[in-house]
């Protein structure tokens, strides 16, 4: 083979930047990179180095397969296998869903991102024995699995020892954004050094500089181009110079060199590059079985095209394309054949079942079941992707129309839940053009509403589920009413923009009734029914009887994370704070345990909404940098609706109308019409900073629809804007939709804010008696903003009734809650009426470890809440090793040198809820 050092010629900067990557893994830094450029201009090369410069560092190496893409985890178990032995160490969950991913035990079907997690934890532990460095090449041909979790991996090293380089052609989407080092050919004196060095004797200067300069300089074109050609061609230039792409003419030498091989010898190289593993026993089996003797290895090896050794290598994968390209269809089918009879069954049973696929020259029921068996087996071991791509096959191996559409409608489901919606709509046309019974026509229909919702949260997707449940009534009654539910959620998202909820409520009510004792998703679908067509008065007590069977019954997993959060909104709706309470921190903590990455958004979102109307907003804040964690890992679309209320109750006016704005920009980009509830958040920030006309102006925006869980809280802003705005007849009307519900729900939340409001528009005694009422019942509830609001509209009515003594006890309360709860623009409002009443107050905030980041306060909180390093860094998505170097910058920032001082020097934040 061709000195591997000759593609170095030149590479000074990049050699400089490989060094820089090893002294920084080798100083403790954790880092990523990605070597990107054309086939053959010398990133193995390149990788090469590295590896060499890494002394004192372990080095594990991997390299992507384009033959082994539809493989669950091959990649992966490739990369980690040699450091299994530290899999103990981690965490439980995390042990247990590598080993599943791995099939080296059974369990459950393994969150892609816990897989992910449990990786960056065996980089970390095997670091702590020396510095580790990972090299991956060919990162594009990763199957979808290993690349998902190598790249999540490869996001979150920050303290620990720990190197990740990639080498790709067209870096894949998961290792996108991460620092990349962009190889180029090498430079024309550096070129032509190279191209003199290989060939047999002298070329005109015109052809030499005609080469370089077709070849771009590139290391392989270089060396590889020239060879097969008769110094006649090389002399004139013939044979170099062709239309083609620089690597279809690097594979077309490669060819002419494998032609000018024995017959036998070119059978036995197509035979290694149809083999994937690279197993030398393998191949030596397969050939037995093709009656290719031991000899054919010699001129291959002689002419640099493959060694075989320990492993079965090609000089370059370019090589192994062309070998294989040189067999016929029908020579390939048997080269496939012949593996697949020498793979073991036991042991490598997904690789045996893809050879005989490749083996038989057209449909074969009996490959057919054998790739379904595969499918369920990668689906165990949560590669949604293999399981896609092995019913894909499997339906194209089948002759039956029946077994094809309904092996095509798993596919397709294999593929949505793998989020590959396209190719998921693709199978699905296939399904639905085969003869599929009733229940799988319907079936189809409702995959064909979840990926509309996935792909957008837009407005098709709840007539589309409304349309599969009305035909799943008579086939399966209980999925039809789960799928009224789930066109309920996506009607919730859309929003104003459709009439969907009122379509999709009519129709649940009519639906079937569910068989005694109904189940509390059941109950659920029954109360939202009733409210939306029957209003608040009929619908209220049959959802809480739904809320009472969801915080008392067993609820299964897959039932809580499917429905806990339309749960929480009906929680909302019906001013019901403790279970609002108790059903959001249950959903984020079964999210969390199941390690559901795709649910964890909406959880998170949730409790932090629960947190700002609590004013505990230094503990939303703390959740936003874990949501924005989750996003970046997940990809998750969500409009950060958690984020806007936050800052909305914070009053910080830039950031919060930015929020808002990203919020209302989702209406027209993705039909997500929840996107116009924002106009509450810009109602409650307008409000506080006391501009009361804008405040009206978004509010009456917001109440034009009746958005279950939101629509209380819209009427209360528009009502207070109103009134401080001169126009208590436009609050009228809003106090009569706003008793409605809360009359309905009876609890102290919702007659708390009624009285409130009744307040603003009422006089005298009467006035009087409503704040009294609203700050006592107020005061009994989780909302504490609500009721330090109570006793801000009640000191500006004192003062204006010039009882300044009353209204400065009031304000003085006000003012100190708002202070502590950091909710600065009313307690900005609070100290002005303050002064008005002649105190003297200066401005305060509260004093909070403002020099921390929110992902520093978050960790701070879980630390001084007892959690161990361990299980914060499996809540955050880091490592142990770097949830350690954040508390010690913490330690250092707060002046504190334990657990219990840093408790303390939290204190004035008060007391750390279950997050």
């Amino acid at each position: 083979m061709p000195d591997p050092a000759a593609g170095l010629t030149g590479r000074l900067s990049e050699r400089a930047v490989l060094d820089r990557f090893v002294a920084d893994v080798r100083a403790g830094q954790g880092r990523a990179l990605v070597v990107r450029g054309e086939p053959g201009v010398g990133k193995t090369v390149l990788l090469d180095y590295l590896a060499g410069r890494a002394s004192g560092c372990r080095v594990v190496r991997a390299a992507g397969v384009q033959s082994e893409m539809e493989l669950a985890f091959a990649g992966l178990h490739q990369l980690c296998a040699p450091m299994l032995d530290h899999a103990e160490s981690l965490p439980d969950p995390q042990r247990e869903a590598l080993t599943t991913a791995f099939g080296l035990s059974a369990g459950p079907v393994p969150d892609r991102f816990l897989v992910g997690l449990a990786v960056l934890g065996l980089l970390s532990e095997t670091a702590g024995e020396r510095p580790l460095v990972c090299v991956v090449d060919d990162q594009q041909w990763l199957d979808q699995a290993s690349a998902q979790a190598l790249g999540f991996a490869a996001r979150r090293l920050a303290a620990d020892p720990v190197g990740l380089v990639f080498a790709a052609r067209v870096p894949g989407k998961d290792v996108a954004g991460l620092p990349e080092l962009v190889v180029e050919g090498l430079a024309e004196d550096d070129a032509r050094e190279l191209l003199e060095s290989v060939l047999p004797g002298p070329l005109d200067a015109r052809v030499r500089d005609r080469v370089i300069a077709e070849t771009h300089g590139n290391p392989l074109a270089l060396l590889e181009l020239p060879r097969g050609l008769t110094p006649m061609q090389l002399t004139g230039g013939f044979g170099v110079s062709s239309a083609g792409s620089l690597d279809g003419r690097i594979e077309e030498s490669f060819t002419r060199q494998l032609e000018g091989l024995p017959a036998q010898t070119q059978r036995l190289v197509q035979l290694a590059a149809a083999d994937p593993t690279g197993d030398p026993v393998l191949v030596w089996r397969g050939a037995g079985r093709l009656a290719i003797g031991a000899g054919a290895a010699g001129p291959a090896v002689e002419a640099g095209l493959v060694e075989f050794g320990a492993r079965v290598r090609f000089r370059h994968p370019l090589a192994r394309s062309a070998a294989y390209r040189s067999a016929s269809v029908q020579t390939r089918q048997e080269l496939h054949g012949a593996l697949a009879e020498v793979t073991d069954p036991a042991v490598d049973p997904e690789r045996r079942a893809w050879h005989r696929a490749q083996a038989v020259p057209g449909p074969d029921e009996g490959v057919a079941a054998e790739l379904e068996q595969c499918a369920g087996r990668a689906q165990r071991r949560g590669g949604l992707a293999a399981a896609a791509a092995f019913l894909e096959l499997s339906a194209g191996l089948t002759l039956d129309p029946a077994r094809r559409a309904e092996r095509a409608l798993a596919a397709a489901q294999a593929k949505h839940q793998a989020g590959a919606l396209d190719a998921a709509l693709g199978l699905l046309a296939m399904a639905q053009a085969g003869p599929l019974d009733e229940l799988q026509r319907a079936r189809g229909d409702l995959l064909r509403a979840q990926i509309a919702f996935a792909s957008s949260h837009g407005r098709d997707a709840p007539q589309l589920m409304l349309s599969a449940a009305k035909q799943l009534e008579a086939l399966d009654a209980r999925l039809a009413r789960e799928t009224y539910l789930e066109a309920f959620t996506a009607a919730l998202f859309v929003g104003r923009l459709s009439p969907a909820v009122g379509d999709v409520a009519r129709a649940a009510r009519a639906a079937p009734a569910p068989p005694a004792p109904a189940r509390a998703p059941d109950l659920l679908l029954d109360g939202l029914a009733l409210l939306v067509t029957e209003g608040y008065a009929a619908g209220t007590p049959a959802l809480n009887r739904a809320l009472l069977a969801f915080r008392g019954q067993e609820i299964s997993a897959e039932e809580g994370l499917s429905w806990l959060w339309l749960a929480e909104r009906a929680a909302m709706a019906v001013w019901d704070d403790d279970t609002w309470h108790v059903l959001a921190s249950r959903h984020l903590k079964l999210a969390r345990d199941a390690g559901a990455l795709s649910e964890l958004p909406l959880a998170l979102r949730s409790r932090i909404l629960l947190h700002a109307h609590a004013g505990e907003l230094e503990e939303g804040a703390a959740l936003i940098a874990e949501a924005q964690a989750v996003a970046s890992v997940t990809g998750s679309q969500l409009a950060p609706y958690g984020a806007t209320g936050v800052a909305a109750w914070r009053g910080r006016e830039a950031e919060a109308t930015e929020l808002i704005q990203a919020n209302l920009d989702s209406v027209t980009t993705r039909g997500e019409g929840r996107g116009v509830t924002s106009q509450y958040s810009a109602a409650l920030l307008y409000n506080g900073l006391g501009r009361y006309d804008k405040a009206l102006a978004a509010a009456e925006v917001a109440c034009e629809y009746d958005d279950i869980g939101v629509l209380g809280w819209s009427l209360t802003e528009l009502i207070e804007a109103a009134v401080h705005s001169g126009q208590p007849e436009r609050a009228s009307g809003a106090l009569q939709r706003l008793s409605e519900t809360t009359r309905a729900s009876g609890t102290d939340w919702a007659l708390g804010t009624e009285a409130r409001s009744r307040a603003l528009l009422s006089g005298g005694e009467t006035a009087e008696n409503y704040y009294r009422e609203a700050i006592e019942r107020l005061g009994r509830t989780r909302m504490r903003p609500a009721m330090a609001r109570a006793r801000l509209l009640y000191g500006e009515w004192l003062r204006r009734q010039n009882r300044r003594r009353d209204a400065r006890a009031e304000l003085r309360t006000a003012h100190d809650l708002f202070t502590t709860m950091g909710i600065e623009a009313f307690a900005e409002r609070t100290r002005r009426e303050l002064l008005a009443t002649g105190d003297t107050v200066r401005k305060r905030t509260v004093e909070t470890a403002s020099e921390l980041t929110d992902q520093e306060a978050h960790i701070a909180r879980l630390a001084a809440d007892g959690r161990t390093n361990v299980e914060i860094g499996a809540q955050l998505f880091l490592s142990t090793r770097t949830v350690e170097w954040h508390l010690s910058k913490m330690y250092a920032k707060l002046g504190v040198s334990s657990r219990r001082e840093l408790r303390q020097a939290l204190a004035s934040l008060g007391p750390v809820p279950p997050i």
